[in-house]
């Protein structure tokens, strides 16, 4: 009977970048660390991370769960799901993109916030240009990436206190202003 060896987290890492072709700088920069600690890591002349955030990232960016790593400690808080980053992922699958390449529309010092927003840790842009070249490179339409945006904007000024309910005719003023100018501004 043969011994099954589990995988260890350095050599799944450098498989999914031969696998790839996604070279060690790119990579380091898509999870926040430095390019010697990604070869490092691979060579196992340090132990892989037990940092959450970093394994997280790792993960995102390779389609994988992060408690496919041994190292992974399950957080103890509770991880809230945004509805737009689950629509996010569900369009990088319907244009059958890889995070990877999807990842790489981007300009290298972009790649790591999307990273972020990817694995929950950061929300969706409220910058409406950020938010847009996320969704044309999905090829979201439109109101989608619209709606998208004025959800995200209503969580903003809730959660700056804003009760949205009470100033619920300015709120739809400025979001009706906000709609004409996205939709009717000359290109």
């Amino acid at each position: 009977m043969k011994q099954i060896v589990p995988e260890k987290s350095s050599e799944k890492v450098a498989k999914f970048l031969k696998k790839n072709s996604l070279h060690k700088r790119d990579f380091a920069e898509m999870i926040g660390v430095t390019l010697s600690y990604v070869y490092n890591l691979i060579d196992e002349t340090v132990p892989f991370s037990t940092r959450g955030t970093t394994i997280e990232r790792i993960a995102t960016v390779m389609d994988i769960q992060p408690e496919e790593f041994a190292e992974y400690r399950i957080p103890q808080e509770p991880v809230l799901v945004d509805e737009s980053v689950e629509i996010l992922k569900e369009y990088i699958k319907d244009n059958k993109l890889s995070v990877v390449s999807f990842l790489k529309a981007f300009p290298r010092k972009k790649r790591i916030d999307i990273v972020d927003i990817l694995r929950g840790a950061l929300p969706v842009p409220i910058d409406y240009k950020e938010l847009k070249l996320i969704g044309t490179t999905l090829n979201m339409p439109e109101e989608e990436i619209y709606s998208m945006w004025e959800g995200r904007m209503r969580q903003v000024l809730e959660s700056a206190g804003m009760n949205i309910y009470s100033n619920s005719a300015l709120i739809t003023s400025m979001f009706d202003c906000a709609r004409d100018y996205v939709f009717n501004e000359k290109k």
